[in-house]
């Protein structure tokens, strides 16, 4: 979705509690990694890997100069072969340390399950390495569940259940468009309602996001 799909979005969207909920998470987002500057780890589950926030987050982190977005994607079934910035398994979560910031985005606790498999058995890994980021001092966020042991153990969640107006991918990306807009400096003064249709022209005329 590029930006003048997402300024569109938030039109239609106004006077929505979607606005006010994906910014309050995108600025908890931006405070921890601007912060703690540790550095931000990304993971999905072995279903859902979330590959258009990673690259969407890298995006706004080079154009809103905010380096400290630029998530490091963790995978599943990541491999040595793989190209560095996809190669980065789930021992990474092992490794996390405080000041580091763990996002995880799922689409439900049952939607992290495998072919085959019950529901909870493929997530139990999954939640364990996300307990034990905590413990570590990482601060974690939820984005997807409202309720189970993911949110649970959370520092902050954006609850996305089945059957909400908006799909999670759509959530996605105005979480990472205003992760991006409130990394910029508020100005005050005669000139801030000139800055503010300054950044909406910029969002409009913004190229589209590059491929992951």
């Amino acid at each position: 979705m590029d930006a003048v799909r997402v300024a569109l979005l938030r039109e239609v969207l106004a006077g929505t509690e979607w606005l006010g909920a994906t910014r309050h998470f995108a600025g908890t987002l931006r405070g921890s990694v601007v912060s703690h500057g540790g550095g931000l780890l990304l993971v999905g589950t072995p279903a859902y890997e979330p590959w258009h926030l990673a690259a969407h987050l890298a995006d706004e982190a080079a154009w809103s100069g905010t380096p400290e977005l630029a998530p490091t994607l963790v995978r599943h079934d990541a491999r040595s072969s793989d190209p560095a910035h996809l190669a980065v398994g789930l021992g990474r979560l092992e490794a996390a340390r405080r000041g580091e910031t763990l996002l995880v985005v799922a689409p439900g606790e049952t939607a992290a399950e495998a072919p085959g498999e019950a529901a909870g058995e493929v997530a139990a890994p999954l939640l364990e390495r996300v307990c034990d980021a905590r413990r570590a001092g990482a601060t974690v966020l939820s984005l997807g569940p409202g309720e189970g042991e993911l949110p649970a153990m959370a520092h902050e969640i954006l609850p996305v259940p089945d059957g909400s107006e908006l799909d999670l991918d759509t959530v996605q990306h105005l979480v990472s468009a205003a992760a991006g807009e409130n990394a910029l400096p508020a100005r005050r003064g005669p000139r801030r309602f000139r800055d503010r249709l300054s950044r909406l022209a910029d969002l409009l005329t913004a190229p589209p996001p590059t491929r992951w």
